[in-house]
């Protein structure tokens, strides 16, 4: 069998000279079985002129392909590639009748059984040239159309998808989109299929979708399966939200916050874009072993069903699952009304959303304090993927991005974090009136349509008579961060003040603010803010100050710009003393920002950090910002950085803070910050015996009462310090035979400080096929742990060629999984940097994987310098 063709940019800009493609009508048969369906596709498409070009499509099976009624050799299929020689000019219909697989590994229709209940759901990701394991397609992003669907699912399902479905079987009714399972948003439950089908009535039905306006194909989308729906209506269109039935009582309990940010983010979209909402209909499906947080498909945005929350959730958390709904809407304009025109630009689409999304959820919800959030933990991801080799332009140069393969490895912190930060820079520079001006110019021209980098840039320019051009070349075209630092002179003639000025290393201009603070003269623990100082960087410019030298001087105060930000030595004095005394968390955001660029760069021993962390995290009121600062601590100072005569002193000092802030939060008036604290305690545990207790009270003392979350949670931890065994983990499976129990419990058996469990742990890995990706990545997390490094060691070797060949054999997405989740991280050694390098140079090695394993072995490096004394 020919291999599979990754999709040149070469290859698509001359079939989109070619081509012009109006429109899909697909036929889905769901009812065939396990592991296959039916699909069957008429493409109707022009050639403006005579000439050969191909269709791609991975089927199991490609019974039969007629061209304008004419049959096509099946056995010309080669790879994914189907030649379509002496097109003559002008209009085509290709009809095409295959056989597909379903997915376990959340790309193409994936196929999920839910062991709650054994209901079956499928949905689709068709991203990045997944469409072609479900139906033919022109498959690139210029190349829009519009889609229809026809589904034949078992009669209790129902199908959704981009537009409108109705169900056209005698028992549906007319103009219901969402007939099975549904209540309104009310919170009135029908408690049956409104179709008159009861639930687990054998037979099938029919749903036909409403037409799309012209979208890619990697946004065509259908979900189907007896969700559970909660709707209503809004500015005069449908909204649906949908989940497993198995979680419906949890998605009720959240549904009107759900839709009440749905809807305050869909007012405040059209009250900022120019352009209204362009599709019929606007539903969220929240959907199982999902890859990715969310897809922006049309009408039919796509979630992992973990934002449906079994258990207690902090309010950052469902911050966080705001933004991402934030997110997902503003790509109905970013990225579906106006798509990019090849994969270099994917910026255009996701560091927009990421702005937009943090931004809007900002002005129109209760969420105010997005960007504290960003910023002490969204931005260090783009910081992060910066620095490592792997870097690349946030818009890249299209030659850098030759084909589709490689495109897909540029969804990382620098298309998501560092383009939402360089946004955030361009509105300080540019002024909001001017930014939200060229967006709309940009939608106006190019609507329903494809743009680029340049046309996005042209579009700003008309607004503004700053050099636009300019700015999109040093920011969008360059790579690295910038570090600033202040120099601070008291004056010596006598007369009060200090003079400022800013050394940047790097090349790029930046807006930022600079806070000037002094103790409080009551409360030498309190930092008063005296001033901001409104700075360009770079400037000829000293600035000059009045008064005493402060006791802090912060750059990049407001967290405006995308750098990395040092303190002068009477700063780090200061900011290491009375760091919870400032005023503003987001202040507090970007010094714990800048402390952990100082610990990453070898500037700031791991101790010093965990002392000020201990020092200062008890008393901090802003959950984002003790959140962020505990995973550093837990999962890089203690997991990574720490030398292992430290380890044990890392880890009693993350169970201290827990335990400080856990006396806090007694009297019950901070429940997120007190299940931080228990989350921290527990992963931090080094003894069995008060978890233990804990697990057997079924509760925390003083609360909270365990769910199944903290069971977990809890039961992991005690596996990895030999505290339980099989027997237990059996019993809570039976206690939560859920699908997140199944994972709990495959986390745990891997977890277990045997021989034998990691024996079997590794079988399954490398060797079992059939294990989905979500069940993958559970027994990957239980598989390493730093307790363990004996045990382990001598499988670390056996990583690579094992990675290499099961991504080989399974594909981008587990191979992303062996490289994200099953990289033996924590092995802080050369031995594995160096197997790990010789490893990508094995010539069989998958894209993705060789990514993510340059990306590791990048950290692992940092970490041994890290360690240096």
């Amino acid at each position: 069998m020919a291999p599979m063709s990754a999709l040149t940019r070469n290859e698509a800009q001359h079939r989109a000279q070619l081509l012009d493609v109006h429109h899909y009508a697909v036929t889905l048969d769901l009812t065939g079985g396990d592991e296959t369906f039916d699909s069957t596709t008429v493409i109707r498409f022009s050639a403006r002129a005579a000439g050969d070009t191909f269709l791609e499509l991975k089927p199991d099976e490609l019974r039969s392909v007629t061209l304008d009624g004419h049959p096509l050799d099946t056995a010309s299929l080669s790879g994914n590639r189907l030649p379509l020689t002496g097109l003559a000019e002008g209009p085509h219909e290709l009809r095409a009748d295959t056989r597909m697989r379903y997915s376990r590994t959340g790309e193409g229709l994936h196929r999920f059984t839910d062991p709650a209940d054994g209901e079956t759901y499928v949905y689709s990701q068709m991203f990045l040239d997944d469409v072609q394991r479900v139906f033919p397609a022109f498959d690139q992003p210029d190349l829009k159309a519009v889609f229809e669907f026809t589904v034949t699912a078992p009669a209790h399902w129902t199908v959704l998808a981009n537009g409108i479905t109705t169900r056209t079987d005698e028992a549906a009714v007319a103009d219901d989109k969402h007939a099975t399972g549904a209540r309104d948003a009310t919170g009135a439950t029908d408690g049956t299929d409104r179709t008159g089908t009861e639930h687990g009535d054998p037979g099938s039905a029919v749903w036909r979708s409403a037409p799309t306006p012209p979208i890619p194909t990697y946004l065509a989308a259908v979900a189907a399966g007896p969700w559970h729906s909660v709707t209503t209506e809004h500015a005069g269109l449908p909204f649906g939200i949908h989940c497993r039935r198995s979680l419906a009582p949890h998605m009720d309990d959240d549904a009107d916050e759900i839709l009440s940010v749905t809807t305050a983010c869909f007012d405040r979209y059209q009250q900022k874009f120019t352009e209204p909402y362009p599709f019929d209909s606007y539903d969220q499906a929240f959907v199982p072993e999902f890859n990715s947080g969310a897809m922006e498909n049309p009408g039919l945005v796509t979630f992992r069903d973990e934002f449906i929350y079994r258990s207690a959730v902090t309010d950052t958390e469902r911050q966080t699952r705001a933004m991402v709904i934030a997110h997902e809407m503003a790509h109905m304009w970013f990225g579906d009304l106006v798509t990019l025109r090849w994969f270099d630009d994917i910026w255009l689409n996701e560091s927009f959303a990421e702005y937009m999304g943090y931004q809007t959820l900002a002005e129109a919800t209760r969420f105010t304090g997005t960007w504290t959030e960003f910023g002490v933990a969204r931005k260090s991801w783009g910081y992060d993927a910066d620095q490592r080799p792997s870097t690349h332009p946030v818009a890249p140069a299209p030659e850098d991005v030759p084909d589709t393969a490689s495109a897909l490895l540029n969804f990382d912190g620098i298309s998501y974090a560092k383009g939402a930060s360089v946004l955030r820079q361009l509105v300080a520079w540019l002024g909001e009136k001017d930014f939200l001006a060229g967006i709309n110019t940009h939608f106006a021209r190019h609507k329903f349509a494809n743009a680029s980098l340049a046309d996005f840039v042209d579009s700003l320019a008309v607004h503004t008579d700053r050099d636009v051009h300019a700015w999109a070349d040093i920011w969008l075209r360059t790579t690295g961060i910038d570090t600033l630092t202040p120099k601070i002179e008291v004056n010596t003639d006598g007369a009060p003040g200090w003079t400022l000025t800013v050394d940047r290393r790097g090349s790029r201009p930046h807006r930022i603010a600079a806070g000037v603070y002094d103790r409080d003269p009551v409360d030498s623990r309190v930092l008063e803010l005296r001033e901001l100082l409104d700075l360009d960087v770079p400037s000829d410019e000293v600035v000059s100050v009045g008064g005493p030298r402060p006791a802090l001087l912060l750059l990049n105060d407001a967290d405006f710009t995308y750098a990395k930000v040092r303190l002068d030595e009477t700063s780090v004095e200061t900011a290491l003393r009375n760091l919870s005394g400032l005023p503003d968390p987001l202040t507090r955001a970007v010094v714990w920002n800048s402390l952990r660029d100082m610990v990453r760069d070898g500037e700031l021993s791991p101790p010093e950090y965990l002392a000020t962390a201990e020092a200062h995290l008890p008393g901090e009121d802003d959950l984002a910002v003790v959140q962020g600062v505990l995973a550093f601590a837990r999962t890089q100072i203690a997991d990574r950085y720490a030398a292992p005569e430290e380890r044990s002193a890392a880890l009693a000092t993350i169970t201290s803070i827990a335990r400080a802030l856990l006396r806090r939060t007694e009297d019950g008036s901070e429940p997120g910050l007190r299940l931080a604290a228990v989350r921290a305690f527990i992963d931090s545990a080094t003894q069995p015996d008060t978890l233990a207790a804990w697990l057997a009270d079924d509760t925390v003392p003083g609360g909270p009462e365990l769910d199944p979350e903290l069971r977990w949670r809890i039961l992991a931890r005690l596996s990895v310090l030999g505290a339980v065994g099989e027997r237990e983990i059996d019993a809570a499976l039976a206690a939560d035979p859920s699908a997140t129990g199944e994972e709990g419990a495959a986390r745990c058996r891997a977890a277990l400080p045997t021989a034998e469990a990691k024996a079997v742990a590794w079988q399954r890995l490398f060797h079992d096929d059939s294990l989905s990706n979500y069940l993958f990545t559970a027994v990957a997390q239980g598989f390493w742990q730093p307790e363990q490094a004996d045990l382990v060691r001598d499988y670390v070797p056996r990583y690579y060629p094992e990675a290499v060949a099961l991504g080989a054999r399974r594909g981008p997405a587990i191979g992303d999984a062996a490289g994200r989740w099953a990289f033996p991280a924590y092995a802080i050694d050369q031995a594995n940097l160096q197997a790990g390098r010789a490893c990508l140079t094995d010539p069989a090695i998958l894209p993705t994987l060789r990514r993510k394993l340059d990306d590791q072995l990048a950290d692992l490096s940092r970490a041994l310098h890290v360690r240096r004394p």
